[in-house]
């Protein structure tokens, strides 16, 4: 017997699209991803803080802190990195649905995860921002001494050292945290917003 044998989709009473019109913007989920120490929870904080600041609904799904509650159960292997993606993405949704422009910094390194998400949050809702960091930079902040436990081995599977990163191929957003400064970068994803997604900022 399936687990969702007895299982009926109930439809809501006020749609998404109502949600959106009465809000002024439609919900989207902008999912940064890059390496530990690129700046993706600082960014999409910095991007949130602005658009709330505007009296736009947002809310930031953080890796770290989504790993205390919902994925606690979850470690670092291939299997439970793609289950942590996919427990996030269908949350996402769920936001997006709710008309709220919601942020999720992950690393989320494997590109057939990425996809996944994608493809279960919908093309037109899924905003993929590429926060683009060279290793060196990210091993030199280093802001949670993850990477020099990575070095000694005391952690196994860490993304950029002992396990891979696949950089996105068409990110709709790249932003260099190298070169640009935060507000260069949160700028750079509100152009996009704006141009693209009819977002805007008076």
């Amino acid at each position: 017997m399936s687990k969702q044998e007895h299982i009926v989709w109930h439809d809501q009473s006020v749609s998404r699209s109502e949600r959106e019109e009465k809000q002024g913007h439609p919900g989207l989920v902008l999912w940064f991803t890059g390496l530990s120490g690129s700046g993706k929870s600082t960014l999409a904080n910095a991007l949130d803080r602005l658009l709330f600041e505007k009296e736009k609904r947002t809310y930031v799904l953080d890796g770290d802190n989504v790993r205390h509650g919902l994925n606690q159960d979850l470690g670092f292997t291939a299997e439970d990195r793609q289950e942590n993606i996919r427990r996030i993405s269908e949350v996402a949704k769920l936001f997006a649905d709710a008309g709220t422009i919601v942020s999720t910094a992950f690393i989320s390194p494997y590109a057939a995860d990425r996809e996944q998400a994608k493809q279960l949050i919908g093309e037109e809702t899924f905003v993929e921002v590429f926060v683009q960091c060279d290793l060196d930079t990210c091993e030199e902040r280093d802001p949670k001494g993850l990477y020099r436990k990575a070095r000694t081995g005391e952690i196994p599977s860490f993304t950029g050292i002992s396990a891979p990163y696949e950089e996105p191929e068409a990110p709709k957003i790249v932003v260099n945290t190298a070169e640009q400064t935060v507000e260069e970068t949160v700028q750079t994803i509100i152009q996009e917003l704006q141009s693209t997604y009819n977002i805007t900022l008076n």
